[in-house]
């Protein structure tokens, strides 16, 4: 007995398809070739009884004679066959076997010839229990006299015939069955032990053994799920390296800060310091302080974004102040390392959006940029009309680049492509997830050591703010810093 399972289920429904196909097959058959042989017989009767008639019409005719009976008997006869001479009344008037016996004949085929059709019956004879077929034809000797023929052939050699076939399909019928049972659990188990073996490595994963692997040549869609499997496996790898570097890294990120805060705050508060060094002090706990609320603020960030909590306060906002607001923001970093900054903005595009985030998203794009541009180099901020439905944000620089290999993950969250230069690894990833609560996409563009372009496309707004609130600007595109 096959154990529950889709094994089971494959076998069973595999040899239930088969068996009845098996089994309409072989009734339509039988059937036919019943009905053929049936046929046959009959129409051999029906085709000697078309020839007698024939020659009757020119041998007997006028008055009744004593042997009239006997010539049709001659002319109707058949090897063979049974013939017996009716009235129209089924009465029996002779046989060819010579036996006259005193009945009448009550099955159907001797009313349908008296009915001018050729009566058929197949069943079994009285007495005998033989199985017989029956053909019956009325015929008219001359002006007064009809007959009623009947021949009577035993179908016992047909039937035995047939049984033997039936018998012979019945064994070839149970050898298929055979072949298929056999098939069947052939391509049970190609199918359900591949499985198997995808269920006991998945256990495995599930237990946290993610280098386990599926191994074997599968093909179709048992291959497909095995390749999932293996990739998905690689992929949380991969994830939990980034996340233990991202624990690594946000951890030195964490640290530094937190060491100069303890380290100047155990120093003012031992005292006997001068004004000055006490305002560095400050200075130092402050920005430091600002550098932590930094890091905490984009890992909030970061789980908001991944939970759809992030809420966006959209209102009708200028790009060009948007952009302007955030050079300002990042002059003091790019002037110390002497980065020039260019604004080229096309004036009036207005697009729905949230403004503080916006910024978010641009202050991170041009502070990558600056923190992978050489001294002395040019960071270019530009805004334009793609169409009359879309308008881009590209900022360009000539820094050191970004490889093939590594710009298709840079917009992965917690991977950086230099850990030195610090960071979570979350900005461009958080970035890119704020432009696209916008309906807008974020395009990423860098060959090594010639530079980057970062395009941020966005959907432009019909709406314009009243006249009154709109301010004069003075003919140009250029803003610099």
């Amino acid at each position: 007995m096959i154990k529950k399972g889709m094994r089971r289920q494959i076998v069973l429904h595999y040899i239930l398809v088969v068996f009845v196909a098996l089994l309409l097959v072989e009734v339509i058959f039988l059937l036919a070739i019943r009905t053929y042989y049936y046929d046959s017989v009959y129409s051999k009767i029906t085709t000697h009884i078309s020839t007698a008639e024939e020659f009757l019409k020119y041998e007997i005719s006028g008055e009744r004679s004593p042997n009239q009976l006997q010539k049709v008997l001659d002319f109707f006869s058949m090897d063979y066959t049974e013939l017996e001479v009716l009235s129209t009344s089924g009465d029996i008037l002779t046989s060819s076997t010579g036996f006259q016996p005193d009945r009448t004949i009550t099955t159907s085929d001797v009313p349908e010839a008296v009915g001018g059709s050729i009566g058929k019956w197949v069943g079994r004879q009285a007495g005998t229990n033989e199985s017989v077929m029956a053909v019956s034809k009325l015929i008219q000797v001359n002006s007064r006299d009809k007959y009623v023929i009947r021949y009577l052939t035993s179908m016992e050699r047909i039937d035995k015939d047939l049984l033997n076939l039936t018998l012979a399909s019945i064994g070839i019928g149970a050898a298929v069955m055979v072949i298929v049972v056999l098939f069947s659990f052939g391509l049970a188990n190609s199918i359900v032990k591949p499985l198997n073996n995808i269920t006991a490595v998945s256990a495995q994963m599930a237990k946290g053994r993610f280098t386990a692997r599926i191994k074997g040549d599968y093909k179709y869609e048992i291959g497909d799920l095995a390749t999932t499997l293996n990739y998905m496996a690689d992929e949380i790898i991969r994830s939990n390296q980034i996340k233990d570097d991202f624990i690594s890294s946000i951890s030195h990120e964490l640290r530094t800060p937190l060491t100069s805060i303890k380290g100047w705050s155990e120093t003012l508060i031992s005292g006997g310091y001068d004004p000055e060094e006490t305002k560095l002090g400050v200075g130092i706990i402050s920005r430091e302080s600002d550098r932590l609320i930094g890091l905490v603020e984009e890992i909030l960030d970061f789980s908001k974004l991944q939970q759809n909590e992030m809420k966006l306060s959209i209102v009708l906002t200028d790009i060009k102040v948007v952009l302007q607001e955030t050079l300002l923001n990042i002059w003091a970093k790019a002037e110390k390392k002497r980065i020039h900054l260019v604004l080229e903005c096309e004036d009036t595009i207005y697009i729905k959006g949230d403004p503080n985030r916006l910024k978010q998203v641009f202050l991170n794009l041009v502070d990558n940029a600056v923190k992978f541009s050489p001294e002395d180099s040019s960071i270019v901020l530009s805004a334009h009309r793609l169409s009359g439905t879309e308008m881009a944000v590209i900022v360009r620089d000539s820094g050191i680049g970004i490889s093939e290999a590594h710009l298709s993950r840079v917009r992965d969250r917690f991977f950086q492509v230099d850990a030195l230069n610090g960071g979570t690894g979350l900005g461009l990833a958080i970035s890119q997830q704020i432009v696209e609560l916008h309906h807008g996409k974020l395009e990423l563009d860098s060959e090594l050591g010639k530079g980057t372009q970062v395009t941020v496309i966005l959907p432009l707004t019909d709406e314009r703010p009243p006249a009154a609130e709109q301010l004069l600007t003075e003919e140009g595109d250029d803003y610099e810093l």
